[in-house]
């Protein structure tokens, strides 16, 4: 029953997200727990065996979800023409500085690059300022802005600062942090970036919305089939509870 709940809660985010720049998927991994050996013991059946007791063979415990991990495949790409609208072709993540509750800032990375202007700053739809190669967040003046493929930001023709993007090594050892962003784990090795950027291009999330209403169903029906496995268990044992009351 809490299997079901985890995989319906997590497709239901999966949906949510659908429409999300730059989003990524989660799928569930479930894993069963370890077999019980049944056995008949004090029958007094056995006697007439030799064998100390007889074995009925193994049951099952049902499964537990063991991980929930992310699919980092890319999405589709959308042709935008808005200069804002960054994407990544190939592997990476945009740096960006986010606060929390309290105002302190960390790196945090990102694949949403629907971006806006907020306060001469390139900032997410979240308000988080892209940061440049150093760390700081890139401060935009008016004008024309364009974009090349290596992160190179220019305002009228006029360099201006560097898109800080960063690849790992493995991308499993990132972790959510929501608004789209994800943090690093002691296990994250940055690596060198071999993406490209491209300006007046979104990427679409990688949900596939009629798969995971599929999923949806089939989530729905295993947990009312295990409610109704449940509701029958209960009354046989209320019945054998009755009966040898008798």
């Amino acid at each position: 029953m809490i299997t079901a709940m985890n995989k319906f809660d997590v497709i239901s985010n999966n949906i949510a997200n659908a429409g999300t720049t730059g989003y990524k998927k989660d799928n569930v991994i479930t894993q069963s727990f370890s077999e019980e050996l049944m056995r008949r013991l004090n029958d007094p059946a056995l006697n007439q065996i030799s064998a100390p007791d007889v074995k009925l063979g193994p049951v099952s415990l049902g499964v537990f979800v063991d991980n929930i991990f992310t699919d980092f495949s890319t999405g589709a790409f959308s042709v935008t023409d808005n200069p804002l609208d960054l994407c990544i072709q190939g592997d990476g993540f945009f740096a960006a500085s986010v606060a929390n509750s309290a105002g302190e800032t960390s790196e945090m990375y990102t694949r949403d690059g629907s971006l806006t202007l907020l306060n001469g700053l390139l900032v997410t739809n979240g308000g988080a300022p892209l940061v440049g190669q150093s760390g700081s967040p890139i401060t935009v003046p008016n004008g024309n802005i364009s974009i090349n493929e290596h992160g190179d930001v220019y305002v009228n023709g006029e360099f201006i600062d560097r898109l800080k993007m960063v690849s790992f090594t493995d991308n499993a050892s990132l972790r959510k942090h929501g608004d789209n962003f994800y943090t690093t784990t002691e296990q994250s090795q940055q690596a060198d970036f071999k993406g490209a950027v491209a300006q007046g291009i979104a990427e679409k999330s990688n949900v596939n919305s009629v798969r995971e209403m599929v999923d949806m169903i089939a989530v729905n029906r295993l947990y009312d089939a295990n409610q109704r496995v449940i509701t029958t268990v209960d009354a046989t044992l209320q019945q054998a509870v009755s009966e040898i009351g008798k």
